[in-house]
Parts: structure tokens; sequence; C-alpha cells
């Protein structure tokens, strides 16, 4: 069955004795066999799993050596006709000195040995006094004799190549140094690098080491899976905690709860096809290597096909619903108000530059054109221009109902903009006649007809005014072609051109929240900021729809964009894990029933993710020539920088993989 670029990754923390070989085998060994059922691709230990790390001088006890040598041979034994893939600590005596080393073990056998390179030994730590650096022997000896084979050793990297995945192993302190052999992997090739640890815990050390991680995964662009020795290790004047940490492109997917009593193994899933995505759009990993690499010195050792996650697996990893919007609430604060400054700072260049008198912005009462608003009357506040400086334009059509008319004429008033009401049922029937078209038919001539009327109102305001035309439409619009081609489609600025549908919401929130009550509220930001406040809560409460179509025998909104283009949320998922991840349809739908499982059914967003990928390919021509606009977040379609597509390309094969 085809993999989806997907590898489950554990990390384990064994309770051991120190110096109990057959003890910490037979924990070691339950816990491979839990993996195994958990279908982990990879399972990492930590440092000197099998002796333990804290063993001191009875590391140069010939008993406990060959008692070690024993139970790892059992261990390799024992991973026979697994698919796990195990990552061990141990140590190795080789041309008189003992070196502290990761095995990695395959269906059986040991596919290759990486001894640490950097020792510490200072403050609470002596590996010097036991072990020797691995970086020189590493340049001169390829292999060592063990159990009876001849075994690749040094610098590895090891490679199933049918999936194009390629790991990395270093340990502990080899982490910590200016350019990591971890680094060096990486740019050599590796996805994943595997850290197997033994870091003992002092207070503030687990968020230096989580800070560690998660840069290293960055700033490499790979997968980081770091276990460390757990409690039962911690003796005389050091304590153990059994950190152990997995990463992803600087985020961290899943991390150990510290100071379990118990063996506890933490799983999620590396996405290696992501990986690969982006570095090559990033050519500059590269150039480092080029520059700072050595590639050459590392042997590629071939690994048995991994198990890899495929569409009948269920996932540990979890993809955000929302991928636009954190889970955190603080981080939502942080990221809006970071947010809703980009936008008044790029506005603000924009108006400055141009020497625009005035801001002119389309006011539908819906929620785009409300934050491009509350966007304007900021950026004002910014550059000491003053509130009526912004003339905002209702206009009233065939579609308007009363609740949006409202809410745009008040929230027009609040925020001191000149108001001006133009209807446009008068000019467009005018223009039904001009070229024939009868009005009863409620088509998209009908439709957009509107849409175009008023944008000419706004250019030709702008004109007379000597101001510029603030455009609404927001990334998710941008991305489907939910807008009328030199409509609503057209500005001379774009405040919320990046700026996703969901995430839209969530700014006016914080505008709510932090500029018209809080502690931070701004006094001055409208005339009444708790009406200001209540109207927007009005406004969020508001169907979303662009009011082309008349209201229903109610007198309330009949045409509701979701209906016709299907639920924001999903369309939102769908472009953020395209566009920043590059998933391919199969993926995308298979991460979709995950992060939507009890919400919406297979048929239900495959439906719709049909229309994203039909709509997508087919309105780029619209995108080809949008508006300049501010880049607030990761994912950006304009055709200038972030985005480059022909307008004509044939989406069949994505609808074909769907189907």
């Amino acid at each position: 069955m085809k993999h989806l670029g997907l590898v489950r990754v554990g990390a384990a923390v064994p309770s051991l004795k120190v110096a109990n070989t057959k003890y910490n085998t037979q924990q070691i060994l339950t816990l491979i066999q839990a993996a195994e059922k958990e279908r982990a691709g990879f399972l990492v230990f930590p440092e000197l799993a099998i002796t333990g790390y804290t063993c001191g001088d009875l590391f140069y006890q010939e008993h406990l050596y060959q008692s070690q040598l024993e139970c790892l041979s059992e261990i390799v034994l024992a991973t026979k006709k697994l698919r796990t893939t195990v990552i061990l600590g141990c140590y190795l005596r080789i041309e008189n000195s003992l070196y502290n080393c990761a095995v990695l073990i395959q269906g059986g056998k040991i596919k290759g040995i990486v001894p640490k390179m950097f020792l510490p030994n200072s403050k609470e730590f002596y590996e010097a006094r036991w072990f020797a650096s691995g970086i020189d022997l590493a340049r001169r000896q390829k292999a060592i004799r063990l159990f009876g084979e001849d075994i690749p050793f040094g610098n590895l990297l090891f490679c199933d190549d049918a999936a194009e995945l390629c790991v990395g192993v270093e340990i502990c302190e080899d982490l910590w140094l200016p350019i990591s052999p971890g680094s060096q992997m990486a740019m050599a090739g590796a996805h994943i690098l595997f850290n197997t640890s033994a870091s003992n815990d002092t207070v503030g050390k687990a968020d230096y080491r989580r800070n560690l991680v998660t840069v290293e995964s960055a700033k490499c662009n790979c997968g980081y899976v770091y276990t460390s020795a757990g409690v039962s290790e911690s003796t005389t004047d050091v304590v153990f905690s059994g950190h152990s940490l997995i990463a992803e492109n600087g985020i961290v997917l899943k991390e150990s709860d510290r100071f379990q009593r118990q063996s506890q193994i933490i799983y999620s899933e590396i996405d290696f096809q992501r990986i690969r995505f982006e570095r090559a759009q990033d050519s500059n990993m590269s150039r480092c290597a080029s520059a700072f690499g050595e590639p050459e010195k590392y042997q590629q050792i071939g690994l048995s096909p991994v198990a890899l996650i495929t569409s009948q697996d269920t996932l540990y990893r979890r993809y955000d619903r929302n991928p636009f919007v954190p889970d955190d609430t603080q981080m939502v604060n942080q990221r809006c108000g970071e947010i809703f400054n980009l936008q008044a700072a790029g506005l603000a260049k924009r108006i400055e530059h141009s020497h625009s008198r005035k801001s002119v912005v389309g006011i539908s009462g819906g929620l785009d054109s409300t934050l491009a608003l509350l966007v304007c009357a900021y950026t004002h506040k910014l550059i000491g221009r003053p509130a009526d400086d912004i003339v905002a334009v209702t206009m009233p059509g065939f579609g308007t109902t009363g609740k949006t008319y409202h809410n745009a004429m008040t929230i027009m008033k609040l925020l001191g903009a000149q108001v001006r009401e133009i209807s446009i049922k008068d000019s467009v029937n005018q223009h039904f006649a001009d070229i024939g078209h009868d009005p009863q038919v409620h088509d998209v001539t009908y439709e957009n007809s509107q849409a175009r009327e008023r944008t000419q109102i706004l250019m030709d305001t702008a004109n007379q005014e000597g101001g510029l035309v603030v455009g609404t439409g927001d990334l998710s619009e941008m991305a489907l072609g939910w807008c009328t081609y030199n409509g609503d489609h057209m500005s001379m600025y774009g405040v919320n051109a990046s700026v996703p549908k969901t995430l839209v919401r969530f700014v006016v929130k914080w505008v709510m929240e932090n500029k018209l009550s809080g502690p931070s509220e701004d006094p001055d930001f409208s005339s009444d900021n708790a009406l200001l406040k209540e109207t927007l809560q009005d406004i969020l409460d508001t169907p979303i729809s662009p009011e082309l179509l008349p209201p229903d025998p109610n007198g309330d909104i009949a045409q509701k964009t979701e209906e016709s283009v299907g639920p924001y949320i999903l369309h939102d998922f769908f472009i953020y894990y395209t566009i920043r991840y590059g998933m391919e349809p199969e993926k995308l739908l298979f991460t979709a029933k995950n992060a939507f499982a009890g919400e919406y059914d297979e048929a239900f967003i495959k439906k719709w993710m049909t229309t994203f990928y039909r709509r997508f390919f087919a309105q780029q021509f619209k995108r080809s020539c949008v508006p300049d606009g501010p880049k607030v977040g990761s994912v950006s379609l304009s055709p200038r920088g972030d985005w480059r597509m022909p307008s004509d390309a044939d989406a069949a094969i994505w609808l074909d993989e769907i189907k």
C-alpha cells in the first residue's frame, strides 16, 4: 500500500537498574515489542541503555562489558522478525579504548555503529575518564568486527532508498556544540536525527534542552527525536528525568512527562515528505553544505524498507483543524496583535509613499471589510491622520439586508470616518439595460455587475479625493477565486491579502478584546468602544455572504458563501497543508479525516476537496494580477513572491487522485 511520507517514531525511557544488564535488557525488549505493536518505524533508547549511564569505573570491568555484549546480541536477535528499527546506546572496546556508541538495529542485524564525538568532562560529567572521542577513529576506521561480522562504523547515514528517507544518529553532548554532528548529517541529506542521550536535570535545564532540540530541528529543517535517561539512573549527586522530545521544523510534536517511575514511550509521526518539500524550495541548505559541510565523509548505509504510515493507520500526531490559528490563547493574542500591526505598517507605508490624501474603503457590514476598516482606523492614528480622512462607502444593492446595512453604518460612524451611502440599484439596472440583461435572471452576470459597479464607485471616489482604494478580500477568497474579476478582486492595496478567513475572525476579536476593552483598551479608538465591540460581535455572528442575491422572504441573507463553496475551516486546512506542506491529495484527505474526525465524514471532505482543487487551479488567472498587500504569515499567494503558477495549469491528476 502506498505510504504517505510519514514515519512513526518513538522515544523510549526504560526503567533500569544501574549495571544490571539482564534486567535492563528485559525492559528494553518489552518496549521494543510495544513499539512494534504500534507500528513504529523507529524507536530510540537513551545513551548506554543496556548498562546504564552512571556505571562509573564499572565500565572498566570485563564482566560488565561481556555481559553487555551478550545482552546486545540478544536484543539484535529479538528484532529479526520485527519491522521497528531500533537505535540503542551501548559502549564498545576498539583499539584498547572504550567508545560510547549508538547502534542501529534492523531485522536482526546491526546496520551501523556511531561513536559519540564530543565528551562532556566538567562539573558533574567525567566521560573522558572512561571513554575516548570518536572523532579521530571515525576518520580512519570505516568498520569494526563485532559478533563475527564487519559492521559499518563512524560517520554514517542510514537510507531507505525506496522511501527516499535518510536518518542520522548523534549522542547527547554532540547536540550542544556550535557545529553539531547532527547539523553536518542534515546538510549531507539526513531528514531525521536521533539523539540517544543521558542528560541530567537541574533547574531550568529542561527548558534549555527543549530549546536546543526545537532550534536544531528548525535550522536543519529536519525531524529530531531525543530521549534521555530516566529517574532510575539517578545516583550520588545527579538526578535524571527521562526527558524525551519529538520535533519537526521548529515545532515540538510530542514531549514526555518527566520524572516518571515506570518505563514509557512517546510517539509521533514525522513528515519527511514535507521536509524534502521545504528543502527543495530553499537552495541555501545545499549552499551551506557546500560551504561548511563534509558530505564526502559519510558512509551511506542501506536500510530495508522502513515501516511507514499508510491511509489505514491512525495517527498519534495531531494536525490542527485550524492551522492558521494557534491553540494557546496567549499565543493567539500575540499572533493577532502582530498581524494587525503588520497590516497597519504596510498600509502606512503605502499611504505615505503614494502621498495619498484619503483612504477609500467599501463597507458591506461583513467580516472582511470590517477588518479592513479597523486597520485603516488604526493606521491613520499611527501616521497622525484624522479619522475623517477615511472615506467609508457603503453601497446597498439587491441583496443588502437590514442587519448588514445597520452594522456597516454603525461601525463607520463610530470610527469617525467620512460616511458615504451610494445605492447601486439604479446604476446596475441601467447597466442591465445597456447590455440587454434581464434583471430577473439571477446569474453570474447579475451578481458580478454589482461587484464591478461597487469597485468603479470606489476607484472613482479615490480619484476625486486623491486617495487610494483599500482592498478587503482575504487569502481564502484569493485561493478559491471567490471574487469578481476586476470587481472586489481589485484595489490599490489589499490589507487582508494574506489573512485567511478563519483568521480574520480572530483578528477582529483581538481588536475587540485589546483595543476596545480590557487593560490595554484605547479609549480613543472609537467614539463608543462598548457599542463598537457589540456591533463587531454581531458582525462575527452574521453568516458570510457577498449579498449579491435578493434576501429571503423574511429579509434575511439568502446567499450564504459556505453553502456554495464549502466550510472555510476546511478550505483553510486545504490551503495551509497544500501550500505550506506540499501535501498530495491522498495525504491531505488522510490528515483531514484525522483532524475533523467526528465532525465531517470522508464523503463530505472529499466533496469540498474536489471543489478546492478545481477552483484553486481554475482561478489562478485572478491571482496572477492581484494588488499589493502585506504578507503576514508563512502562506501567501502573491504572484510576485510566494506563489508562481501558470494560469492554465491542469488539475486533472489532483482530481483523479481524489477519485
